[in-house]
């Protein structure tokens, strides 16, 4: 099946239109129209080859929405028509302890991501979501829930489910106490999917700028990071952190805003984080923890749940030939709060 698609070819140029041909359909394989790709903070690293894995030409996009238009042989649980959904992962050994807990992300032999690894077959590179369409193993396919509005959903499969897995792993529930630090992609989503949750959700900020913002997503109260006074008056006062900021920072500060037993969840910095002290771990038994995704099971569980709450992401939709502009605007932060790319853009081939 050929397709078109937009690709970075090197770690410096545009993304530009390109041409290439998917693999036949396999037994378990389902071929879908992209309708909605997210755009990813990681695609732009990916593109421009920030963690040195890159491997050119690369079609960007994990976060995305679809319609079937074929399947193999043996799938059953979708069918042409469908609206599905494909998300960072795309297989995995599937007979490891990890996969058979449903935690295919965790894949002791390493899991494939939708985009830029070698297919555990036929060897060939992934390819993501910008494009007009992709195939994927049935296994890895996600059912779109009725009630859903596909046009803002996609980056709830990678946003969503980033926050959300912390938030179940640790024991969000009503009631519960959450923060969340840093007000961007994955942020906004953690402060709505905490709120859905029951939670009683803490913005947690180093300029007051962002207050509105946060009341507006659902969060209960504001926290200035740089308020000295207020940072103590808040100590022992959360049960779960959700840590979303991406880049390298010092987490000191948020520890003892931890209540015993609490659990800061780093989920946006992949590197440094400064240096920790461990006093207030140590006293209060608390704890500092990474969470990557979530499992496919998660994943349809999360999806399902967003449908339930009316939990969307705030969005903003761009046409394909806007995505270089979008990547530049991204590196400003200038989004509020992801973008989606109407795939309707995108001229192409038929399938």
């Amino acid at each position: 099946m050929k397709t078109t698609a937009y690709a970075a070819h090197d770690a410096h140029s545009d993304l530009v239109p390109y041409t290439f041909e998917y693999r036949d359909l396999r037994d378990n394989d389902v071929a879908f129209e992209v309708l909605y790709c997210g755009v990813c903070h990681s695609d732009l690293h990916t593109v421009r080859n920030d963690w040195g894995n890159a491997v050119y030409p690369v079609v960007p996009g994990h976060e995305i929405v679809g319609r079937v238009i074929e399947v193999g042989s043996s799938v059953n649980n979708h069918a042409v028509g469908d609206i599905v959904a494909v998300g960072c992962i795309v297989d995995s050994c599937q007979h490891c302890d990890q996969c058979e807990k449903d935690q295919e992300q965790y894949c002791r032999e390493g899991f494939t991501p939708t985009y830029g690894a070698p297919d555990r077959i036929d060897g060939k590179i992934t390819q993501g979501g910008y494009a007009k369409h992709l195939v994927s193993r049935e296994e890895f396919v996600l059912k779109m829930p009725e009630g859903l509005d596909i046009a803002k959903a996609a980056p709830l499969l990678c946003a969503g489910i980033t926050t959300y897995s912390p938030l179940r792993t640790f024991g969000v529930t009503k009631g519960s106490r959450v923060a969340v630090i840093g007000l961007g992609g994955l942020g906004h989503m953690a402060v709505k999917i905490a709120s859905a949750m029951g939670a009683h959700v803490t913005m947690i900020s180093r300029t007051p700028d962002k207050a509105k913002d946060a009341d507006e997503l659902g969060a209960n109260a504001f926290l200035l990071s740089s308020d000295e006074e207020a940072m103590a008056k808040a100590a022992n006062g959360f049960d779960v952190i959700i840590d979303t900021v991406p880049v390298d920072h010092d987490i000191n500060p948020y520890l003892p805003l931890l209540d015993i037993d609490g659990t800061l969840a780093l989920v946006g910095q992949i590197g440094p984080i400064g240096q920790p002290t461990t006093v207030p771990l140590i006293f209060g038994r608390r704890r500092v923890a990474g969470s990557l995704i979530g499992g496919i099971a998660e994943t349809q569980e999360m999806l399902d749940f967003c449908a339930e709450h009316n939990v969307l992401p705030d969005v903003e939709m761009i046409s394909i030939d806007q995505i270089n502009e979008a990547y530049d605007r991204l590196d400003r932060s200038d989004v509020r709060y992801r973008f989606v790319i109407d795939m309707a853009s995108l001229e192409g081939p038929a399938a």
